[in-house]
Formats: structure tokens, C-alpha cells, sequence
């Protein structure tokens, strides 16, 4: 009964956006207020409706209700708790109910915290948000229904797939839908504008705090997706480039655009035709990932389905959603005067710079992406695009960003003296370049890669610190200090952000450049040798889990004649599934970790092992949290919230008594 439930409330939610997409949108152009009211309860109730629907198929999972084909077909009684639970959004349809909750969520926080935005701005952005559910309600009921029942319920259920049975899988794709769905309310606010045909500060003050919290999801859900590939698949990389890894930090590279160009519409009101359109392919690209996923058209191991019909569909949306919003964009273009001019040298033409470069990254990633698909269907030529292609093509672009950065940040607004700008950074350029001469000089090979990371990433790191001082005043260094609690958070926020990418860029150079392998037949009792350590392989045992069985190795590894840890790496099976996985054992410190499988038994009695030495891997990940932390800070700056500038601007137009 709960299950039917379930499947009605999706079916009133699809309604509720139907009204909610023409009710509002007719009220806000004929100024009708009644209608423009309709937008906000109608949100609520969507929202509502779709959590129900949401919790019914949870509780499917939760009790192992087999008679769900989709539990059926992703369950299984035996299954720790956390991956039921996880396994509602570890398929394609119930992702897609994930997706469809998290988008009518943000249209409820829309409807809960818009209050202070003009009631025509709001009704529009919340009508076109509710045509957006629309279609993903249409496209679940009708090609991705998660309620449909079995007749003959069997005894007990497929099981999910065992890579997805993992923590960090558990809570990557939440994450990662908030990023991606997030980016709905910036295409919801500029397709609301042009509809208004107003874009000017204000604007850009209310679509950042929605774009920022999806910058930031999308920020710690790649990170989560990064580091479980890390240690669950056994390869020892973080990033494979593969079309679903791009599918997610394609967005990402526009919102961070989006991001610094919404702060030129805000300060200066200029470069607003280039921050619509950045709102608009941001989201568009999260629906061009949304079909990579799940059309099947390009093959990915992390792919949810493999339906031409689904593919159609999605093609159908995004061509829909991003030709209207085009040409409506096309339409609009004249009313979308530039205010501000600034100089060559100054901070907007440097946030240009900054733009230009993440756009054509994200053309990089995109062109390397498509272009099997493109090969296949006009070319009739079956080709692959590996790593090797993006680190060249995709590698200078981050060089040329990472370098502008701190000068970016010190340049005052409309005009600016590059040699005044320059000259506190000084400090910081001699000093990164004397850690990068100090790498060139210890490293063993002749790699630029690990001296020219380290550059970079001091340069960012140290010239935030910079900036953050700067912006103390003169005086005392004691005083300066104590002022930098009272900075605006945004400031520290900003700060952290750019930080945090310079952490991760110095790990990812770190790791590229010095890393060591080592792959052999290991014997039970010989210790061996891989950079500074010593291995041992002392046993090897059959282990009974929950629902696996494992092969687990009993590693000792030494430093100097001490032993620094003792290593499990397993080879698990799933009988369910009759699927086996790789799990890495690792020992994490904070300047390197040592990474070991095992693998096959050979004939002569040893088993195969990989042996990686991986140093500053963790700073990777240190650095994305960095830079989601700068995202959380200058969220929660008060000024960047709707409600405070609205208060404030109540404030002073209210006469005197």
C-alpha cells in the first residue's frame, strides 16, 4: 500500500508543477497577484509530495520488499543497512527520484527564503523551476517508473553492485545531485531576467548564494567520487578522465566562472550577456552529464543505464530547455546594457581572464568527451580519448589560471597599477620560486612537473595570505592580526578557496611527479623492497563478511627496521552478484601514502602484488575541502544573503518620523 502511495504522490507532485509552471508565470505578466501567489505554496507542496514519494521507496529497500522490482533487482536481504538505504539512488530510477526531490528542494528554499525578491523575479524563476520538474516527472513516470511491481516477488533479491557498496560511494551521489540540480536555480533567475528583460546588481547579488551552494556541493561530491576511486578500485589514480568524472567537472568549471562573473554584474554591472550565458550552459552541461549517464551512448564504468529510449528523452529536455533559453537569450541580448567600463589592468579584466580560462577548459573536456561519439557517427571510426590527451590539452589552461590568480585578487576595481598591485606579492613570488628550485634541486629525475607544482601552489597559497593581509590596513603586525578576525567572511572565504586550489594543485603535481611503483610475485615470509620501505607478506587467509567472502593478505610494512603498519589488502567476492573487487589497503600519512594490493595466486606458491609509494596524495583532497570550506564561509557571509541586503536596503528608505 505504501508503495502505491508513493507512486500517486509522484503523479499529484507532476500536477503541482504543471500548475505551478503556468499559473505564476501568466500572473507575473499580466500582475495578477492572486496568480503570482500560487508559485510559492505550489513549490511547498511539490516538494512535499516528492519527499513522500521519496521515503515510500526508501522504505521498500529498508524492509526488503522484493515484490519492488526495483528492490528486486538492487537488494538483497543480507545487505548491512547503509547500502539499503544507499542502494535507493545506487540505479537509475531511483537516482532520478533523487534528482527529482533535490530540484523540487531548492524550489521550495526558493519559496521559504525569496521572500525579499521582487514577486514577478520570484514567480517567474519558480515557474520556470516547476518546468523543469515537469519534465523529469514525465520522464520517470513514463520510461523510469521505481514503483512498478513484480508478480511473482522472488524469494530474495540481485543485490547492488559491489563497487557501490562502500561508504564513500553512499554519499557521492547526494552530493553530487545537489551540484548539478543546484545549478538549476542560476538557469531558473537568468530565464527569469530575460523574461523580465532586467539584469542588473541585484541580480547578480540574489543568483550567487544559489550558485555558490552548488559550486560547493559539486566541489565535495567530485572529491568524494575521487577518492573512493582512489582506494576501492584498486588502480591507484584519482582521476581516470572518464566521460562520467567529466560529466560532473564540466559544471564544476563553469559555476566557479559563473561565480567570479556574477561578482562584476554585482559591483560593477558590467559583463551581464556573459553571465546569463554562463548560467545557462552551467546547467546545461549538468543536463548534457545527466545523458551521458544515462543514455548509453558512451561507454563508462560508472555509467547508471543503457537505453537509447531513456537517451531520447534527455536529449528531448535539454534541447527543449537550452534552445528556449537561447534564443530567449537571443532575444534579450540588446536589453542587457553594460553600466561599468573598466580598464586593461584592473580586477574585471582579470575575472575576464579568469573566465575565459575556465570556459576553455571546460570546451577542452567537452570537445575530449563527445569526440569518440562524433568519430563513430561521421567518421565511422571507433577511437578513444585517454588521460594523456586531457593532462596535455587540459594542464596549461590551470598553469595560466593558477599564476593569475593572486595577482587577480590584490587589483583594485575599474582601473588599477599593476607595479602598486604587484608589489606585496613580492614575498610570495621569490618564495614559491625558491621551494620550486629547492624540489628541482632534491628530485632525482629532470621532470618539471613536481618543481613548477610546487611553484604554483605556494604562489596561491602564499598569495591569499597576502591578500588577506592586505586587506588589515597598515600598522603593527599584532594589530593587523587581530584585525583579520573582523574581516568579512567572503574575504576569508575567497581566501580559503584559492588556497585550497593551490594545495590541490601542488598534490596532484606532487603525486604525478614522484611517485613510485613496484609490481611482482610477493612469497609468504621474504620481504622485499619498494623507495625507503620493506614489505612482508606474512599470511594469506580466507575471510567470511556480511555478504562477501575475502581473501585477505596480512602485509607488514618497515621503515628503517621499524615496523610503520601492518596491511590487509583483500580480494572480496560477492555471491549474490558472483562479482569480485579489489580493496586496497593503505597506509595514509600526511606527506605520502603506501598503497598495496594483492592479487592472483600463482602456480609456484607466491601471489601478485602492487606496491605504490604516493606521496602528498592526501593533499589532493585536502586542498577540495580547502576550497569547499571557502565556499561554506563566504556563504554564510551576511552579505551575500538576500534577506540582509534587503534589510539593509528597507533600512534606509524608510522616511523619518
Amino acid at each position: 500500500m505504501i508503495i502505491e502511495l508513493g507512486h500517486f504522490a509522484l503523479i499529484l507532485a507532476a500536477f503541482t508543477a504543471l500548475v505551478q509552471a503556468v499559473v505564476p508565470l501568466i500572473g507575473a505578466h499580466k500582475r495578477w497577484p492572486g496568480w503570482i501567489a500560487v508559485a510559492e505554496p505550489a513549490a511547498r507542496i511539490q516538494f512535499l509530495l516528492t519527499l513522500f514519494s521519496f521515503c515510500a521507496l526508501t522504505y521498500a529497500f529498508v524492509v526488503s520488499d522484493f515484490s519492488v522490482r526495483l528492490v528486486a533487482l538492487n537488494s538483497h536481504s543480507l545487505k548491512p543497512m547503509l547500502y539499503k538505504v544507499s542502494g535507493v539512488w545506487g540505479n537509475h530510477e531511483g537516482s532520478m527520484l533523487l534528482w527529482l526531490l533535490i530540484l523540487t528542494l531548492f524550489g521550495a528554499m526558493l519559496s521559504w527564503f525569496g521572500g525579499n525578491l521582487p514577486p514577478t523575479l520570484r514567480a517567474r524563476a519558480l515557474a520556470v523551476q516547476a518546468a523543469i520538474g515537469l519534465a523529469f516527472f514525465g520522464f520517470i513516470l513514463f520510461t523510469s517508473n521505481p514503483f512498478l511491481r513484480l508478480g511473482v516477488p522472488p524469494f530474495d533479491g540481485e543485490g547492488l553492485n559491489p563497487l557501490l557498496q562502500d561508504p564513500g560511494l553512499a554519499f557521492h551521489p547526494p552530493f553530487l545531485y545537489l551540484g548539478y540540480v543546484g545549478l538549476s536555480m542560476a538557469f531558473s533567475f537568468a530565464v527569469a531576467a530575460l523574461i523580465e528583460g532586467r539584469v542588473d546588481a541585484a541580480w547578480g547579488r540574489w543568483v550567487r548564494p544559489w550558485t555558490l551552494a552548488a559550486w560547493i556541493f559539486l566541489t565535495i561530491g567530485i572529491a568524494l567520487g575521487s577518492w573512493w576511486a582512489y582506494y576501492e578500485l584498486g588502480w591507484g589514480g584519482f582521476w581516470f578522465w572518464d566521460p562520467v568524472e567529466n560529466a560532473s567537472f564540466m559544471p564544476w568549471l563553469l559555476a566557479a566562472a559563473l561565480l567570479h562573473s556574477a561578482v562584476v554584474v554585482e559591483k560593477r554591472e558590467a559583463l551581464k550577456s556573459w553571465t546569463i550565458l554562463l548560467a545557462i550552459l552551467a546547467f546545461g552541461f549538468s543536463l548534457i552529464g545527466t545523458f551521458i549517464v544515462r543514455s548509453g551512448v558512451i561507454t563508462s564504468v560508472h555509467a547508471f543505464a543503457n537505453d537509447p529510449e531513456r537517451g531520447v528523452f534527455i536529449l528531448a529536455i535539454l534541447a527543449v530547455f537550452m534552445g528556449g533559453a537561447l534564443t530567449l537569450f537571443t532575444a534579450r541580448a540588446s536589453s542587457m546594457e553594460a553600466k561599468g567600463v573598466f580598464g586593461m589592468v584592473s580586477r574585471e579584466s582579470m575575472l575576464v581572464v579568469n573566465n575565459i580560462l575556465l570556459a576553455v577548459a571546460c570546451f577542452v573536456v567537452f570537445i575530449g568527451t563527445i569526440w569518440p561519439l562524433v568519430s563513430e557517427i561521421f567518421f565511422t571510426r571507433k577511437l578513444s580519448v585517454g588521460p594523456p590527451f586531457f593532462n596535455m590539452a587540459f594542464t596549461p589552461f590551470m598553469v595560466l589560471l593558477g599564476i593569475v590568480m593572486p595577482v587577480g585578487a590584490m587589483l583594485p576595481w575599474k582601473r588599477a597599477n599593476i607595479r602598486r598591485a604587484m608589489r606585496p606579492l613580492v614575498p610570495a613570488f621569490v618564495f614559491a620560486l625558491a621551494l620550486a628550485g629547492l624540489a628541482w634541486s632534491l628530485q632525482t629525475g629532470r621532470s618539471l612537473l613536481g618543481p613548477v607544482g610546487l611553484f604554483l601552489g605556494a604562489w596561491l597559497v602564499f598569495g591569499a595570505l597576502v591578500d588577506l593581509m592586505t586587506r588589515t590596513g597598515r600598522g603593527a603586525v599584532g594589530r593587523r592580526l587581530a584585525r583579520l578576525g573582523r574581516l568579512p567572511r567572503a574575504d576569508w572565504g575567497k581566501a580559503l578557496a584559492h588556497a585550497g586550489f593551490g594545495v590541490t594543485i601542488f598534490g596532484i603535481a606532487g603525486l604525478t611527479a614522484w611517485e613510485q611503483e613496484d609490481i611482482r610475485v610477493a612469497y609468504i615470509g621474504q620481504p622485499f623492497t619498494v623507495g625507503a620501505y620493506e614489505l612482508t607478506l606474512n599470511d594469506v587467509r580466507e575471510v567470511q563478511g556480511p555478504n562477501y567472502v575475502s581473501t585477505m593478505g596480512d602485509v607488514t610494512l618497515s621503515e628503517g627496521g621499524a615496523v610503520v603498519a601492518t596491511l590487509n589488502p583483500e580480494k572480496r567476492v560477492y555471491p549474490v552478484k558472483s562479482m569480485p573487487t579489489t580493496e586496497a589497503a593503505i597506509d595514509y600519512r600526511f606527506l605520502r601514502d603506501v598503497y598495496v594490493v594483492v592479487g592472483e595466486a600463482q602456480n609456484d606458491g607466491g601471489y601478485t602484488m602492487r606496491t605504490y609509494i604516493k606521496p602528498l596524495t592526501n593533499w589532493i583532497w585536502m586542498g577540495t575541502l580547502l576550497m569547499a570550506l571557502g565556499g561554506i564561509f563566504s556563504l554564510s557571509d551576511r552579505r551575500y544573503r538576500v534577506a540582509a541586503g534587503a534589510r539593509k536596503t528597507s533600512a534606509k528608505g524608510v522616511p523619518a518620523e
